[in-house]
């Protein structure tokens, strides 16, 4: 009985680690039992996109997409205080009729937690602003062909932008979806979403492992849809 015992034990533990691993080793195989299957305009969205496997961050420059060097709205604020306005609660301002944001509640989409803004220069890196497809990734999915006007619209572009936790976003760094997704799992299908929409917008492209990602993200929330700008 002991025996049989052990036996039964045995398998369902190669059981469970044949279903962790095996997709790792074999997409085909996750392909075949649908995990890779998604519907909704975001799904519909990805499958439009150009898939490229042969990209080269080669002559990247962060300074080439403009960040915060632009005030397309003319209210005398550059994006990161135009973010910020937009994504925090209890938002004040460093003057009556200003725009640059003082303090302000931010519930942070990647971690799920509240952090509490103060402007200050030991304080402000709390929240950061990413971009959502990384400036990199950008880079290598199209952006290095486009010129100074188009780079800078993107660089700047509140679509693409997000206030996040500051270390989350560092740890993010310029990953795609085939390495990083945020911890905050309510958040992972619209990020995706997100990042589609914004490289539909653009016409940038997705490597295969990445398409593979954004489709195991999307198979866990039928008729997910793309943002509204």
């Amino acid at each position: 009985m002991e025996r049989l015992l052990i036996i039964v034990v045995a398998v369902i533990v190669l059981g469970i680690a044949v279903g962790v691993l095996l997709p790792r080793v074999s997409p085909q195989f996750v392909q075949l039992t649908g995990q890779y299957h998604a519907t909704g305009t975001a799904a519909e969205t990805l499958e439009r996109l150009v898939v490229d496997d042969d990209v080269s961050t080669s002559g990247y420059s962060r300074d080439a997409f403009g960040y915060r060097e632009t005030d397309d709205d003319g209210n005398g604020c550059d994006v990161r205080d135009d973010v910020l306005a937009r994504d925090l609660t209890d938002v004040t301002y460093t003057k009556r009729g200003g725009c640059k944001v003082k303090t302000g509640v931010l519930q942070d989409p990647y971690t799920g937690k509240t952090i509490h803004f103060q402007r200050g220069q030991d304080t402000s890196s709390a929240v950061q602003i990413d971009h959502v497809v990384a400036l990199q990734n950008a880079w290598q999915s199209g952006a290095k062909d486009w010129d100074k006007a188009k780079r800078f619209q993107y660089g700047n572009d509140m679509v693409n932008l997000l206030a996040v936790d500051g270390p989350a976003n560092q740890g993010k760094g310029s990953s795609s979806a085939a390495y990083w997704l945020p911890t905050n799992g309510e958040f992972r299908c619209e990020y995706v979403a997100r990042q589609i929409g914004v490289k539909d917008k653009y016409g940038l492209s997705v490597t295969s492992q990445e398409k593979r990602a954004m489709l195991a993200v999307l198979h866990s929330c039928p008729g997910q849809a793309v943002p509204e700008e």
